[in-house]
């Protein structure tokens, strides 16, 4: 037993993950390259390998000739005599080769085949375990900045954080560790490269995954989600079950769950929202926390018309249209929002929502008039 291969061979299976058979397989080529470099060929190099106890033997195969022209494949029967008694002319002679007797420069050879063969699986291992988490969350540890990109280290790799990928005004120290969301992994002559991210919305989808045993577990499902990085997300959640809120689920106990997942994201706001397959009451819903009077919805044009009470007009748009932008995106419909003064100026409100609401004209122009003060008790 060649134990001491055999040890070398457990401790790399161990410590890096790297096969044994796949080892094994580098050494038989590494001799047979070794033989070529030795010999001048490698055609008629056999190389036998026991994988239970890594013993091994390398053979040249020989023809049985009369006169030698190529000793590298052809035997005098003298010689071969010498090896088995009963060979005649044109057999073939099994000539056992004993490595020892390699040059230096084959020998050297050999041993570098077997080093690039030891980084290149600890590279493949490294690519394949990375390549599992894409599309999910990783904590990393901030190494340095190179430019305006972030070195980070994910354990047995590194990954860039790249400027585009940054939370606009988010600054990190080294030694810091940070969520990140895995955007691609590529294998690379040089090992993985990982790229990462700090804006993604996938990012949001799986901290909440993390965080909410309902989401993990799929009782509630994330059905939708915008996000402008840094400054606020709305998600659209679902439950499949009716004895689970889907909203409270997600915000928790005094809202521990989402309070965790707005730490993490260093202040970031996020607005969960039920989901419905009614485009009107999505729309309403995504609009949150602005009240809406009505919505008409063109599921085929994919555009919605909102009209929401006067005084609501800029909670619905929301800072430099923040609001609407990101439910526009949500939902996936182009919203036009009007306040009801707008809507009645333009004959948009729906003909029977002063009847509905036991008003005339003239009472809904009274009090538009008192809501801007020109009417006093």
């Amino acid at each position: 037993m060649n134990t001491e291969l055999l040890e070398a061979l457990n401790i790399l299976e161990e410590e890096k993950n790297i096969s044994k058979d796949v080892m094994m397989d580098a050494i038989e080529n590494s001799l047979i390259n070794a033989c070529k470099n030795h010999f001048g060929t490698s055609d008629n190099i056999k190389v036998i390998m026991d994988k239970e106890t890594c013993d091994y033997s390398v053979i040249a195969e020989k023809e049985v000739v009369e006169e030698v022209f190529d000793p590298a494949i052809e035997i005098t029967l003298e010689d071969a005599h010498e090896i088995d008694s009963r060979l005649a002319m044109g057999d073939i002679a099994q000539i056992p080769v004993e490595s020892k007797a390699f040059g230096r420069i084959a020998t050297q050879n050999a041993k570098n085949l077997i080093l690039q063969k030891i980084r290149e699986e600890e590279r493949k291992v490294v690519y394949d375990q990375y390549f599992e988490k894409e599309r999910d969350i990783v904590t990393g540890t901030v190494q340095r900045y190179i430019g305006k990109n972030v070195s980070i280290n994910l354990g047995k790799a590194d990954a860039i954080l790249t400027e585009n990928e940054q939370v606009k005004g988010e600054t990190f120290q080294p030694t810091e560790r940070i969520k990140l969301y895995v955007v691609e992994v590529k294998s690379t002559p040089k090992g993985p490269k990982i790229l990462v991210s700090r804006t993604h919305p996938e990012l949001v989808k799986r901290l909440f995954e993390a965080e909410v045993a309902e989401v993990k577990d799929g009782t509630v499902e994330i059905k939708a989600i915008s996000r402008e990085a840094g400054s606020r997300t709305k998600i659209a959640v679902w439950s499949n079950d009716e004895n689970v809120d889907p909203v409270g689920a997600c915000v928790g106990m005094n809202g521990a769950r989402v309070n965790a997942i707005v730490n993490e994201l260093r202040g970031e706001k996020i607005d969960i929202i039920n989901w419905s397959d009614n485009p009107a009451i999505l729309i309403e819903n995504a609009l949150s926390p602005a009240k809406v009077i009505s919505v008409m919805a063109d599921p085929d044009e994919k555009m919605a018309s909102v009209i929401v009470p006067d005084y609501q007009l800029s909670l619905a748009i929301g800072k430099e249209g923040q609001n609407a932008r990101l439910a526009a995106r949500l939902t996936g419909y182009k919203i036009d929002i009007k306040s009801e003064t707008q809507a009645i100026e333009a004959g948009d409100l729906p003909e029977d929502y002063l009847e509905q609401m036991g008003m005339t004209e003239t009472d809904y122009d009274d009090e538009i008039q008192y809501e801007d003060g020109e009417i006093e008790e």
